[in-house]
């Protein structure tokens, strides 16, 4: 007799039925152990004692299952999905096989066969390993960059973002400044504080934003770059974007960190506003670069001096795009129409492009070759528009914006109705074929003769 395959309980039934045999234990007590009823102590008992201990072995052991799929449809249900599902999961492509092809597998045996025919692999399979990267050898090399929205205050005030710098090579934290939203003149107000006390740095490391990169690459429109691309490209410093936030695991494990002894060091000031709150950050900064900066590698310090003019500064660090201008001096600017001041500047300007400066105090200007141009604003509505696109970070800023004007003013009349009852102009002109006189000369054309 060859090896006979048992469980772990089957092998417990053969020793107690053994010790049974030799007297050594009672039915009772065997039933008890087993937690089997002294009837099927003894009906085992006497298979055991007849046939051996493989008589206690499971009958279906080694058998296939009455419940076995066929081959043949697990064969065809692998191939519809090699060919026509490859890179869907195992719970849609069931749900495929069984609309598109009346073939009816539960999710879990189709993602056995997909593992077993290499088109699936398990969450432990697919987990990337993220391979940690040494630091920069100098001091202002690279400087990463992030924004975490979050309770700062706790239930004590609103929820705000912390803009954080960080240098790569010694963890120091290099400003922190607390911002409405993950905006671009949130980074232009940082950045310029940052400047005014380190100087600018080699580079800039940040994630994705839209503040940072260009959502479409392949955008027809448009300079490739953001705003804060086009300024920091203006001072000669460096922007790089991350491809993971492990990538940016410094500046991540920063916000981890300050998630936790900010808010409670906050606390403890009894600080609830961001104005008392940024006068707070500068003496935490000293404190948290003295217990958590490292030492770098080399001594040097690649910070280099600003070297720009306050006003020069001050046009590099805004919303700068251009307009172009019609026939009437007249084009629009964020939902406002602007008219141009007729001068001896203005008047040959009809048909060409001119530059507009947005400052973060909400300041307006437009220039042509660096002069300014007199102008008027009119529709000076700000409210948002219907069903605006709004960035996921700036959700809770312009939400607080909308409840600010919805209390400041009530809403406008609407045209109700059904809307494609309006009349809409085609823009085609009538050329008189169907006036009255028309209609008379056509009737004299085509009169018989008397």
């Amino acid at each position: 007799m060859g090896w006979v395959m048992m469980s772990e309980r089957e092998l417990n039934r053969v020793e107690v039925l053994s010790q049974v045999s030799r007297g050594r234990m009672t039915a009772t007590s065997a039933a008890t152990v087993l937690g089997l009823s002294r009837r099927q102590v003894h009906r085992l008992l006497k298979q055991f004692q007849s046939d051996g201990p493989a008589a206690i072995r499971h009958k279906a052991r080694g058998r296939s299952s009455n419940n076995r799929i066929d081959p043949a449809v697990r064969e065809f249900a692998v191939t519809l999905v090699r060919e026509c599902y490859v890179d869907f999961g195992p719970t849609f492509a069931a749900e495929k096989l069984a609309e598109d092809h009346g073939l009816k597998v539960s999710r879990e045996t189709l993602r056995k066969w997909m593992q077993d025919a290499g088109l699936w692999l398990s969450r432990k399979q697919r987990r990337r390993f993220h391979q940690s990267r040494l630091r920069r050898e100098c001091f202002g090399e690279l400087i990463q960059i992030d924004g975490s929205d979050h309770h700062w205050f706790e239930d004590r005030g609103p929820a705000c973002t912390l803009l954080v710098f960080i240098d790569d090579a010694t963890s120091t934290l290099m400003h922190l400044e607390f911002a409405t939203s993950e905006s671009t003149f949130s980074y232009f107000g940082a950045l310029e504080r940052y400047l005014a006390a380190h100087g600018r740095p080699v580079a800039f490391y940040s994630d994705k934003h839209t503040v940072f990169r260009v959502a479409s690459q392949g955008a027809k429109s448009g300079h490739g770059m953001t705003q804060f691309g086009r300024a920091l490209s203006e001072l000669n410093i460096e922007i790089l974007c991350a491809n993971s936030s492990q990538a940016k695991g410094r500046v991540e494990r920063a916000n981890r960190t300050l998630q936790d002894r900010l808010v409670k060091e906050l606390r403890l000031a009894d600080i609830s506003d961001m104005v008392a709150g940024n006068a707070f950050l500068a003496g935490f900064r000293e404190r948290y670069n003295a217990k958590f900066a490292k030492v770098p590698w080399r001594p040097d310090n690649l910070h280099r001096p600003l070297n720009v003019e306050p006003d020069r500064l001050r046009d590099i660090l805004c919303f700068r795009d251009e307009r172009y201008v019609g026939n009437q001096l007249a084009f629009s600017y964020d939902r406002r129409r602007i008219i141009l001041e007729e001068n001896e500047v203005t008047r040959g300007l009809p048909g060409k492009y001119i530059d507009s400066y947005e400052f973060p105090d909400g300041r307006l200007e437009f220039r042509w070759k660096g002069v300014s141009l007199p102008h008027s604003v009119f529709d000076k509505d700000q409210r948002v528009s219907h069903a605006a696109i709004t960035e996921n970070k700036r959700l809770s800023a312009v939400l607080e914006y909308i409840k600010a004007e919805q209390d400041k003013a009530p809403p406008k009349k609407r045209r109700a109705g059904k809307q494609r009852t309006r009349y809409e102009p085609t823009g085609r002109r009538n050329d008189g074929w169907n006036t009255l006189a028309a209609r008379r000369a056509k009737a004299r054309s085509i009169a018989p003769p008397e």
